[in-house]
């Protein structure tokens, strides 16, 4: 059992250069319990491509999530802003 949610959407727009692109990074539980970080990506829009990493404990899940996310922002990934965010 995951003893709190962890996810995160970034993004990264440049009209210039027709890139707009996102960047999802979750931690959840597989149906055995055992806890996976699910990422996904790909271009504004589309359905993009997705990787599941399973994970024996929790903390090297959030291990590889801190190392995802602080490389995203090192490219430049933002996360979106609270304008332009639609709520449900």
């Amino acid at each position: 059992m995951l003893t709190q949610s962890y996810q995160l959407y970034v993004e990264q727009t440049d009209p210039a250069k027709n890139m707009a692109r996102f960047y999802t990074v979750a931690i959840s539980e597989t149906l055995f319990g055992e806890p996976c970080l699910i990422r996904r990506w790909g271009r504004i829009g589309a359905s993009g491509q997705s990787m599941v990493h399973a994970f024996a404990k929790e903390e090297d899940a959030v291990r590889l999530f801190l190392e995802v996310i602080k490389t995203k922002r090192a490219r430049g990934y933002r996360p979106k802003p609270e304008a332009t965010r639609v709520s449900c």
